[in-house]
């Protein structure tokens, strides 16, 4: 089935009404906009997140007259079961949730339901700026074709760090991990699953040892599971008597990874934000002697996307702040080390010279990555895998 074939298929099982709103007249979406409340449900476990999307929500009120109100997400599947159930309620027209920070696995979901509105980001003016014809990582999302069906905001590869004050050479790839592992006992964890950055991990892992990787790009079901990941549980068997708390506790999440590192427990980590380390050392949260690197071969990448549910109750708001959300002023402060780090989705060659001023950063940081570290990136399995890799892990190791 084409893209367009597989579009219209999704639109058809949509109410009309869900589908009535004009989108090649962005002044009139802007005047239908002011004075709206946009419901935006976006994860809430990081408190430079939290400040930014304050300081959108400001700018939002400033600009456009707009009420932006962030409904703090743990789970992203969360708010996805919400409109699921407003749709299986009858209600096509005034749901609960404006606005979803999201990608992978949930955005499947709502794609495969029939809970997204659009598709809609041709007619963000600010969507030009992604130059997506040129970067084809915006135009799917693990593997799903996006279809105009979300807007990029943000991108994020796997980049690991470390206390160099502690560690004279880091381990470059999996096998090299579970050897430094055994030599630092207590000195290395990761998140407890399913937190996303945890679940990555394993994806990251798998990636390296699997025989074939050219099942994880297909759906779960035409694989055989447990040939393909044999490999990771045996790896995670031999690498958990020698992590933090013996691999019988976890950290909840990437920050409380972060503040495990602060407090020097722990003398190498990972996130899945490439600036987040130096990021972390411009606001005291890890010492100086921070260094960040990726492995050999590359690390897992993707990009993180806004939607808006099919049934929006304020879908022109929704628009107007999804495009904001693109502009050079918030993705400029978004990338900023001193505000989030968290990098940015747009082309720089779209922008014109005071535009790209305001991404330069001419602070020293030891922590920064080099960009050209990240060229190498490992596209996200198909969604499908990551819960039955959750569930698996769940099964194997949750109730120890």
């Amino acid at each position: 089935m084409t893209g367009f074939k597989r579009l219209a298929l999704i639109l058809a099982m949509i109410p009309l009404g869900a589908q009535a709103m004009e989108l090649d007249d962005w002044e009139t979406i802007e005047g239908e906009a002011r004075g709206q409340t946009v419901y935006w449900n976006a994860w809430g476990g990081d408190t430079r997140t939290n400040a930014y999307i304050t300081w959108a929500a400001k700018r939002l009120a400033e600009e456009q007259d707009i009420e932006l109100v962030h409904v703090k997400l743990n789970d992203t599947a969360s708010a996805v079961s919400r409109v699921l159930a407003e749709k299986s309620a009858g209600n096509d027209a005034e749901g609960s949730i404006d606005l979803i920070w999201i990608n992978g696995e949930n955005f499947a979901a709502m794609k495969e339901n029939a809970l997204l509105f659009g598709p809609f980001t041709q007619a963000l003016p600010n969507f030009a700026l992604t130059n997506p014809e040129a970067h084809p990582e915006i135009r799917e999302d693990f593997t799903v074709p996006v279809e105009g069906l979300e807007a990029p905001w943000g991108k994020a590869q796997l980049t690991f760090y470390y206390d160099s004050a502690r560690v004279n050479e880091p381990p470059r790839n999996m096998l090299e991990l579970l050897s430094w592992t055994k030599a630092h006992r207590g000195r290395f964890t990761y998140p407890l699953i399913p937190d996303f950055t945890g679940s990555s991990f394993l994806k990251q892992a798998l990636l390296a040892l699997a025989e074939d990787t050219g099942p994880l790009y297909q759906p779960v079901e035409d694989a055989d599971f447990a040939a393909v990941t044999a490999p990771l549980w045996d790896y995670l068997d031999a690498l958990h008597p020698d992590l933090w708390r013996r691999g019988r506790h976890f950290p909840a999440s990437g920050p409380e990874l972060r503040r495990l590192m602060g407090d020097g427990e722990l003398s190498l980590a990972f996130t899945f934000n490439p600036s987040a380390p130096a990021a972390a050392v411009a606001n005291f949260e890890l010492p100086l002697s921070t260094r960040s690197y990726v492995l050999e071969g590359g690390t897992l990448g993707n990009v993180h996307f806004l939607a808006i549910p099919f049934n929006a109750g304020h879908k022109a708001g929704a628009l107007v702040t999804a495009n904001f959300l693109l502009s050079p002023e918030a993705q400029a402060r978004k990338q900023d080390l001193q505000v989030w780090g968290d990098p940015s989705v747009l082309d720089m060659t779209t922008l014109d010279s005071a535009q790209r001023e305001a991404f330069r950063d001419d602070h020293e940081n030891p922590a920064a990555l080099d960009p050209q570290a990240l060229a190498t990136t490992l596209a996200e399995p198909h969604p499908s895998w990551m819960e039955r890799l959750e569930q698996a892990w769940q099964a194997r190791y949750g109730n120890r």
